[in-house]
C-alpha cells in the first residue's frame, strides 16, 4: 500500500495540470468588451466555450478553439483530430444533404454567394439566403421628385438618384417647378388665416393619408423544414414600402405521412401533429409547444400547399440566452393540386396559389 499511494497520487496530479493546461482560458474571471463584436453577414455571435463572452462564430474550414467556437447553429463542430496541436482544431459540418443550385453541389454548413447581392448558406440540404445591398425604398418628394435605382461602375448594389425631371419626357415636373408657380391675380389670402396661423398647425403624419396596399404572402421558400416566405406593405406610420417576412413550416422532412393516407385515398391533405412540438429555428428552439397542422401527401403525383392560415409570432429562445420573437404562418387548411413548386428553388418560384383568410393573431 506503501508503494501504490505515491504512484496514485502522482498519476491524479497529473491529470489535474493536464486538464488545466488544456483550458487554462476558463480558469480566469469573465473580461468581456462592452459591446458584442460586429459579425459578417450570415455570420452567427455565439457565446465562447467558457460560456462567458459573445464572439463571432468560426465558419466551415475555419481553425477554431475553446475561445473560438464554431457555429452551431450551421451545425458545424471543432475537429480536434486533423491537427497536431490538440488546443486548436479545424470546423467541420456534420453529416448532412448537400445542397444544388443551379448546378453546383454545396456542403452541408457551407456559405457561398451565388451572386454579390446574396449571402447563402447550405442547412442539410436547404438553402437559405439573406440580402446583402439594402432594401430601403425612397419616395418622391419635394428636393427629389424623381428617385430612380442606378448602378455604380464597379459596385454591386445600386444606389438612389434624384432627377428633376422623368426620364420618359422633358416637361418640368411639378415639384421641381413649385418655386415657378404664382398665384392669379384675383386671388387672396383668407383672413385670420396668416402665417401665424401656418405656423400654429402640426405637420400632417403620412400615416394620416396614406393608401394602404399590402401584396399576398408568396409561397414557402421549401417544401419541408423551416423556411421563409414575404410580402410587401407600406402599412406602417411612415406609410412606406417594406417587404415582411415571417417563418413557415409546410411539413417536418422526416415526416412518413403517406403512412397516414387512409385505404380508398389518395391524399392526406392537412395532417396535425399527435402531440405539441416545438420550433427549432438555427439552434434557437420555440418557448413553448405547439400542436400544428401540417400539408400532407398524395399518391397521385398531385402536391398539398397552404390554403387558409393566420399568422403568429413564436418567441424563441437560444442556448446563449437570447430570447427573440419572429413572426410565424400557422396552417389551417392545406388544397391538394398539380401546380406544384419545385424543391429548393429559392430565387424563381412556379407556385402562386393564393391564401385565403391570412390574419395575424396571438397563438
Amino acid at each position: 500500500m506503501s508503494v501504490r499511494a505515491p504512484a496514485t497520487l502522482s498519476f491524479l496530479l497529473l491529470a489535474l495540470s493536464l486538464a488545466a493546461s488544456l483550458a487554462p482560458e476558463c480558469s480566469q474571471p469573465c473580461a468581456c468588451p462592452a459591446a458584442p463584436p460586429p459579425c459578417p453577414i450570415g455570420t452567427s455571435l455565439v457565446l465562447d466555450g467558457c460560456g462567458c463572452c459573445k464572439v463571432c462564430a468560426r465558419q466551415i474550414g475555419e481553425p477554431c478553439n475553446l475561445l473560438e467556437p464554431c457555429d452551431h447553429h450551421k451545425e458545424l463542430y471543432c475537429d480536434y483530430a486533423l491537427l497536431s496541436d490538440t488546443d486548436t482544431g479545424i470546423c467541420m459540418a456534420q453529416e448532412g444533404q448537400p445542397c444544388d443550385l443551379g448546378g453546383v453541389i454545396y456542403r452541408s454548413g457551407e456559405s457561398f454567394q451565388p451572386s454579390c447581392k446574396h449571402q447563402c448558406v447550405c442547412m442539410n440540404g436547404e438553402i437559405g439566403c439573406v440580402p446583402t445591398c439594402p432594401g430601403v425604398v425612397r419616395f418622391p418628394s419635394p428636393d427629389c421628385p424623381y428617385p430612380r435605382r442606378v448602378r455604380i461602375p464597379g459596385r454591386c448594389c445600386e444606389e438612389w438618384a434624384c432627377d428633376q425631371t422623368p426620364q420618359d419626357h422633358h416637361y418640368e415636373s411639378v415639384m421641381g417647378g413649385a418655386s415657378q408657380i404664382h398665384p392669379l391675380p384675383s386671388s387672396q389670402p383668407i383672413a385670420g388665416f396668416g402665417e401665424a396661423a401656418l405656423q400654429d398647425l402640426e405637420p400632417e403624419s403620412p400615416r394620416e393619408n396614406c393608401i394602404v396596399q399590402t401584396t399576398e404572402w408568396n409561397e414557402c421558400s421549401v417544401t419541408c423544414g423551416m423556411g421563409v416566405s414575404s410580402r410587401v406593405t407600406n402599412d406602417n406610420q411612415r406609410c412606406q414600402l417594406e417587404r415582411q417576412t415571417r417563418l413557415c413550416l409546410i411539413r417536418p422532412c422526416d415526416s412518413q405521412q403517406e403512412k397516414e393516407i387512409k385505404r380508398g385515398k389518395k391524399c392526406v391533405r392537412t395532417p396535425k401533429a399527435r402531440q405539441g412540438m416545438r420550433f427549432e429555428l438555427s439552434g434557437c428552439a420555440s418557448a413553448r409547444s405547439y400542436r400544428a397542422k401540417f400539408c400532407g401527401v398524395c399518391t397521385d403525383g398531385r402536391c398539398c400547399t397552404p390554403h387558409a392560415s393566420v399568422t403568429a409570432e413564436v418567441e424563441f429562445r437560444c442556448p446563449e440566452g437570447d430570447v427573440f420573437r419572429k413572426k410565424m404562418m400557422f396552417i389551417k387548411t392545406c388544397s391538394c393540386h398539380l401546380d406544384c413548386p419545385r424543391d429548393n428553388d429559392i430565387f424563381l418560384a412556379s407556385n402562386t396559389r393564393r391564401m385565403l383568410g391570412d390574419y395575424q393573431r396571438h397563438m
